[in-house]
């Protein structure tokens, strides 16, 4: 199959174009993306505005380590391993949002509605996407990004399968540094991945982001990203 071109992606209707159409675009051009300068200057601007963020967040973040510690005995920071760029592992931060004798490190299964496993103040932090700001760090370390797909933890699955055997081209979203938030999410895929479409369709938006990738195109992410994170549902 001929590999789409970058106009006719960005022009196309992601529902109207084939899952395997995406993954049979040049995957020459995914990894060219994160040489050209553009996004070398992307990367220099996450790790200046992860530091700014870092410092006027601060006083939040102090807060919600409190709140996390007086509410249930334990950390207030849960790391948890992730595949990043080029398919690393790298320990991802997040604020704790379980009871600390459920929730270990290498545990992959997902959070769902309801969850027992989870706390008062954590069903708020991930509802209202706080428990994600300690992520800045690992921007500032240059290991993700602001903008870019989500990290997964290795052997996630999808209807039961790990996500790779359900999209058989799912590697190629780790061509670039993950994100923060990134354009799967802010169109309303995020949360757990129950069905092989759960998985499917955040592939699909993550391939159309890294194929056109721009600096406006993160701005947008980002505008969008403020707009949205206390209005979708779908987050646990």
């Amino acid at each position: 199959m001929a590999p789409i071109g970058r106009e006719w992606a960005m022009a196309a209707s992601l529902s109207g174009v084939p899952l395997s159409e995406l993954g049979g675009h040049a995957p020459g051009q995914a990894a060219a993306v994160t040489t050209s300068l553009a996004y070398g200057a992307k990367l220099v601007m996450d790790r200046v505005l992860a530091f700014v963020l870092l410092i006027a967040l601060l006083p939040l973040m102090a807060a919600i380590a409190l709140i996390i510690r007086l509410e249930t005995p334990g950390p207030s920071l849960f790391v948890q391993q992730r595949v990043g760029f080029r398919q690393n592992i790298f320990g991802c931060y997040k604020f704790r949002s379980m009871f600390q004798h459920v929730q270990a490190e290498n545990d992959i299964r997902q959070a769902t509605r309801g969850d027992a496993r989870m706390t008062r103040v954590g069903r708020f932090l991930r509802r209202s996407s706080l428990d994600e700001l300690p992520q800045l760090l690992n921007v500032l370390k240059g290991e993700m990004s602001l903008v870019g797909p989500r990290p997964h933890a290795p052997g996630t699955c999808a209807a039961g399968r790990p996500f790779a055997q359900v999209v058989p081209f799912y590697d190629r979203r780790h061509a670039v540094y993950p994100g923060i938030t990134g354009w799967a999410q802010v169109n309303g895929w995020r949360g757990e991945t129950r069905r092989a479409e759960d998985i499917e369709e955040r592939v699909r938006y993550d391939l159309e982001y890294i194929y056109n990738w721009s600096l406006l195109f993160d701005v947008r992410i980002i505008g969008l990203t403020l707009v949205r994170i206390f209005a979708d549902d779908m987050a646990v």
